[in-house]
């Protein structure tokens, strides 16, 4: 009787390990975009007409400062503004924003924000619509 459940304790360690070195399955739909996703992300992109990479990265420079940011990084080969700054009225609050610049073939600039409050991702479309309205008199004023 003991052999019985020594052998059946064996078996069964054996193919809890077994099973254990089997890898999960990868969901198909892991990365795939929701509805969600895409709706903040026609609020989060706005395309300009404007030909010059530059100028329009010292456009939102110009915005996000004048908005009350801190530039924290700015890359112009990759046309990436990261900035941030503290939040009203808790001052323990960070407010942080991601500005993507994307040359189009049709001689326009796609530019994306993508903000964040506490490292959680804000999904108002009004703190993008005032964004875009500050950015596009920054691009009126910058442009040649």
């Amino acid at each position: 009787m003991k052999r019985r459940v020594a052998w059946g304790v064996i078996v069964g360690a054996m193919s809890a390990m077994v099973y254990g070195c089997i890898p999960p399955q990868a969901d198909q739909e892991l990365l795939a975009p929701t509805e969600a996703q895409m709706k903040i992300r026609s609020v989060q992109t706005r395309t300009f007409d404007m030909k010059d990479r530059q100028v329009a990265m010292r456009a939102v420079i110009a915005a996000l400062q004048d908005l009350g940011f801190i530039i924290e990084r700015a890359n112009e080969a990759l046309g990436l503004v990261t900035a941030a700054r503290f939040a009203e009225p808790n001052y323990y609050d960070v407010l942080g924003v991601t500005v993507t610049v994307r040359p189009q073939p049709d001689d326009r600039m796609m530019i994306r924000a993508n903000a964040i409050y506490n490292n959680k991702p804000i999904e108002d479309p009004k703190v993008y619509q005032n964004f875009f309205a500050t950015l596009e008199r920054s691009i009126f004023v910058t442009k040649d």
